[in-house]
């Protein structure tokens, strides 16, 4: 093919010779172009195996091709090395980029919550395809930047909440945007997670680090802690410097379906309260409440403002008026979304779920009930993104949880885990989300923390001896939380304009 004609071109003009092709191998459109052709297979990695980065895995692993696999843990993920045997295996997914970056495609990124923005901005500054585990980022500015990267880049990415590729998502906005239940100006969300240990005090022991684990490399761009079992595996979830606690893991699985339905941007207000916050580890149980202003009205419906709270750790909203009487209020997967409409009221469990309208609850919702206007996903959330890894970036689907929505979703789910860590500031914190900072935090502010509860009893009395920070100026300790200061060693690409 001559190369003064354009591949656009190509593909807008045909010739004999490709009409008679059922698939334009990716030789002749070229890899350059952000193209695999259907019929070839993806050369995948992935790092951070040993949990849901398995399960993503075998969502893609009988079309494509695993050449690479990664994690700190060779123990906990020795059941995937196996599985997978050509794959080369590495400790350093730095190493791995740089010995297989050239015959990789597309990387998939399920380690802990801390580390997912420094692997998945690295994989697409290379141009790779990327399919992140929730919640997409650790903070607001590393959410902010893996935004932009993919616009910047053009390359596919996913964010791993399944359940907004799943109908019940659809049904959820279809139903809103007909104008079924009005206006809505409030909704609430609620998980019955954690199910993983939270409110505890900082282990005080010191472990032996298994010779199966680079506890530095867990580690990462975050502080060096002392190893402790109790942090790996899984249960680093609820440990403020490697997860997000209950709200961060599970508010992407739940309140997709608010952000998306309502069209919901930056929140301006936001505040928080808690059991017991301590330093190093969420709470037991939260309540958050967002501020969000009106939006553009849409055809059929207004977008007024609208307050969303979110409850976990047992904490729920209240039961609406007319919910049927014996029936759980918890929705089916641990999750539960009320949409409170001047009309009706429209309820769903995790992932969207069974929804159903409080006027008629022994009914779910289901496709023709409202105007069909979303993409149905007949494939998984996973293998949706494979096929829009092999379309040209131009053209390709509009994937559920793409980067230019999960990023901005992502921004506002911590930024509430923020608002859970300065609730100390006892008011409700104005955000500035477009510059990523709270207004209302004076320049001479201080806050501290429980390092240590101390609750003890003693000859049957009750003993409150909290062990507790040094004050420390709180719009410094609101700015690291927004954007982190890494380890020396470790560092994001620049943002880019």
């Amino acid at each position: 093919m001559s190369s003064e004609i354009s591949r656009r071109s190509f593909l807008k003009q045909g010739t004999a010779a490709a009409i008679g092709l059922a698939v334009v191998p990716s030789t002749v459109l070229g890899k350059k172009y952000g193209h695999v052709s259907p019929s070839d297979k993806l050369n995948i990695a992935a790092v951070g195996i040993g949990g849901m980065g398995h399960a993503d895995i075998n969502a893609v692993k009988k079309t494509e091709n695993i050449v690479a696999l990664c994690d700190v843990d060779w123990k906990y993920a020795k059941g995937v090395f196996d599985e997978f045997p050509n794959a080369k295996k590495y400790w350093d997914y730095r190493k791995m980029y740089d010995e297989m970056g050239k015959s990789i495609d597309a990387v998939i990124v399920a380690t802990a919550d801390h580390t997912h923005a420094i692997i998945t901005a690295d994989a697409m500054t290379m141009g790779k395809h990327v399919y992140c585990q929730k919640p997409l980022t650790h903070s607001v500015y590393e959410s902010r930047l893996l935004t932009k990267l993919a616009a910047s880049t053009g390359v596919a990415t996913q964010m791993g909440n399944q359940g907004s590729s799943g109908e019940g998502t659809d049904l959820v906005c279809e139903c809103i945007w007909s104008g079924a239940i009005g206006e809505v100006t409030k909704v609430e969300c609620a998980t019955d997670r954690p199910i993983w240990p939270q409110g505890l005090n900082a282990p005080e022991k010191v472990d032996r680090i298994p010779k199966t684990l680079n506890w530095d490399l867990f580690t990462g761009p975050a502080k060096m802690n002392p190893y402790n079992a109790i942090y790996h595996p899984w249960n680093w979830r609820g440990w403020w410097d490697y997860g997000t606690g209950a709200l961060g893991d599970m508010a992407c699985h739940i309140m997709h379906q608010p952000f998306k339905a309502l069209k919901l941007g930056y929140p301006t207000k936001v505040e928080a309260s808690s059991t017991l916050l301590l330093n190093a580890c969420a709470p037991q149980a939260q309540h958050v409440k967002f501020i969000f202003p009106a939006r553009d009205n849409m055809p059929k419906v207004a977008m007024p403002e609208v307050e969303v709270h979110w409850y976990d750790g047992g904490m729920m909203p209240e039961r609406p008026k007319g919910f049927p009487e014996g029936r759980q209020l918890m929705g089916p997967g641990g999750g539960l979304t009320i949409f409170h409409g001047t009309k009706d009221t429209l309820i769903c469990g995790c992932y969207g779920e069974k929804p159903f309208l409080l006027s008629n609850p022994d009914r779910y919702l289901q496709t023709g009930d409202f105007p069909q206007v979303c993409r149905r996903v007949n494939v998984s959330h996973e293998m949706d993104w494979v096929g829009a890894c092999k379309e040209d970036k131009d053209n390709r689907r509009v994937l559920k949880s793409a980067f230019a929505e999960a990023g901005p979703f992502n921004e506002m789910v911590v930024m509430g885990v923020l608002a859970v860590r300065l609730q100390a500031l006892n008011r409700t914190l104005e955000w500035d989300g477009e510059n990523m900072r709270f207004t209302n935090i004076g320049p001479d502010e201080t806050i501290r923390t429980v390092i240590k509860d101390g609750f003890t009893i003693k000859d049957g009395h009750p003993s409150f001896d909290k062990t507790w920070t040094d004050p420390v100026n709180a719009r410094a300790f609101a700015e690291e939380l927004i954007k982190h200061n890494y380890r020396d060693g470790w560092k994001l690409p620049d943002m880019p304009r």
